[in-house]
């Protein structure tokens, strides 16, 4: 698995989709949306292509398992998060109604951010 490559596709469709609530907030002016907008460009396609970056500049922290834990935990927290923030956002389910997905998809993002540190610390040198 190209963990590298993996997080630049993926963080590219985050983009897409970040770009695309962002059109439609701008032409109709209703911004409802916006933390939406920030977590998928922030999250989904910043994180992912700085860890993306990371990655390819230390070729054995991306070779190792805990890259390819990494890009799961987060690619799929982040997707559910989202999903759930539109939800929210949309009037289609409460706060209430987040649990017990959106803190489960928390926990993997931040799962796998430490999973970054510790693949960090083993194996950029």
């Amino acid at each position: 698995m190209n963990v590298s490559r993996n997080f630049l596709l993926v963080g590219s469709l985050f983009l897409i989709l970040g770009i695309l609530i962002g059109m439609y907030m701008g032409g109709s002016g209703e911004h409802t949306l916006a933390p939406a907008h920030a977590h998928i460009n922030l999250l989904g396609f910043v994180l992912s292509v700085l860890f993306a970056l990371v990655y390819r500049s230390y070729a054995d922290m991306g070779a190792s398992k805990l890259a390819t834990y990494h890009f799961w935990l987060h690619v799929v927290g982040t997707a559910i998060l989202i999903v759930m923030l539109l939800m929210l956002l949309t009037g289609k389910i409460t706060e209430a109604g987040m649990a017990p997905m959106a803190p489960l998809a928390e926990l993997a993002v931040l799962i796998g951010v430490i999973l970054f540190l510790v693949n960090l610390w083993k194996n950029a040198k």
